[in-house]
């Protein structure tokens, strides 16, 4: 259960680091990209645990990196996905306003 503890906590200072180096992040919470990354590092951890990659020698480390960069690239996924779709739906809706 350590290791779990320990992969959640390095998904949420990754999802926050990603957050902070967005040059878009006023689009979106400073929460959504760590709790993309906790999501997508605790499911991937209990898949991994469940298939038994945490006790066979030589896997050991699976269920300890794996999440983590799973976690971390889903964040970034997240934000780019977000970022762009947000600017241009609130340019959009700003210049509709506008026009009125």
């Amino acid at each position: 259960m350590l290791s779990l503890t320990i992969v959640v906590l390095v998904a949420v200072a990754a999802g926050f680091i990603v957050w902070a180096n967005d040059k878009r992040h006023a689009k979106y919470g400073a929460g959504l990209p760590a709790g993309v990354a906790v999501g997508v590092a605790a499911l991937s951890w209990i898949i991994l645990m469940a298939a038994g990659f945490g006790y066979l020698p030589g896997t050991t480390w699976l269920p300890w990196v794996l999440p983590m960069v799973l976690g971390t690239a889903a964040a970034i996924g997240a934000v780019l996905y977000l970022g762009r779709t947000r600017a241009a739906r609130d340019t959009h809706r700003l210049t509709a306003i506008l026009r009125r």
